[in-house]
């Protein structure tokens, strides 16, 4: 019941928040302003209700050392993106054909924003954490990192290759992410740097959501294995390998903080231990 209802309260902020950034598509500025209060009250309304239906301070959501993680995340996202998309380059996948629209970046820098803070506390601060509880890291990492690259089915330009490659360098990353720092804030700065760099910066389509305005005018082409076809760059092998890379990196880091959560084992009752003797 605490998961429907902690989904629920975020998803709600993330369906008020996407349709006022629908209905003012076009004005950049607008974009930028209501996506961050969005990406604000998002965090806001999930601390509310996890003290409403948990009775304790929501510490992955602490305000305190919550931009120096931000930042931290920040940094290995676009960090990520810069590999992925220099190699793409490399083999002739990806080309700049001049500047794009530094408009159209800060409307990113919103929508980006409203779409990392609360992708993040949906699937990672709700679904993956309250999983976690019952079946543990690992088989929580599996399971929602596939939820997640399925819900990206929906969009425009998606394929099934697109959604199982998310799954994999995105869903399993992300909570691994969280799972090393038990903050949200390290994943929501990597998902935001990671997707802003692919279409504020690099001027990529992100998830198969169609053409963006950013810094950059770039294109992509050649073998979808490569370059991520209509899908983005994300449908890149060296995305997949990239993402996988890091996920094997946060998991070693939570096994050595001690931060991975076993199986919950159910408990015995003492007539049943009694008897089984």
């Amino acid at each position: 019941m605490r998961l429907l209802k902690q989904f629920l309260a975020v998803a709600a902020v993330a369906f008020v928040g996407g349709q006022a950034v629908a209905a003012v598509d076009g004005n950049p500025l607008l974009t930028f302003v209501l996506g961050l209060a969005a990406a604000v009250l998002a965090p806001v309304v999930y601390a509310w209700v996890v003290r409403r239906t948990e009775r304790r301070a929501p510490a992955e959501v602490a305000v305190e050392g919550a931009g120096a993680a931000v930042g931290r995340g920040m940094l290995i996202g676009v960090g990520m993106f810069l590999f992925v998309i220099v190699n793409i380059a490399f083999l002739g996948g990806y080309r700049v054909d001049g500047y794009g629209s530094a408009a159209g970046a800060l409307g990113l820098v919103g929508f980006m924003a409203a779409a990392a803070v609360t992708e993040e506390l949906l699937f990672r601060g709700v679904l993956f954490r309250i999983v976690e509880e019952r079946v543990g890291t690992w088989v929580a990492l599996s399971l929602t990192g596939l939820v997640f690259g399925l819900s990206h089915l929906a969009n425009p330009h998606a394929s099934l290759w697109g959604a199982i490659a998310i799954a994999f360098e995105a869903g399993g990353m992300l909570a691994a992410a969280y799972a090393a720092t038990r903050t949200l804030w390290v994943p929501i700065g990597l998902h935001f740097g990671w997707n802003f760099a692919q279409a504020g910066i690099f001027g990529s389509e992100v998830s198969g959501n169609g053409d963006t305005k950013g810094l950059l005018d770039g294109a992509t082409s050649g073998p979808a294995l490569v370059s991520g076809g209509d899908f983005g760059p994300e449908a890149s092998l060296y995305a997949v390998g990239a993402g996988v890379a890091l996920t094997v990196a946060f998991m070693w880091l939570a096994r050595r903080r001690g931060h991975l959560v076993g199986r919950r084992r159910p408990v015995r009752s003492a007539a049943t231990t009694t008897l089984a003797q």
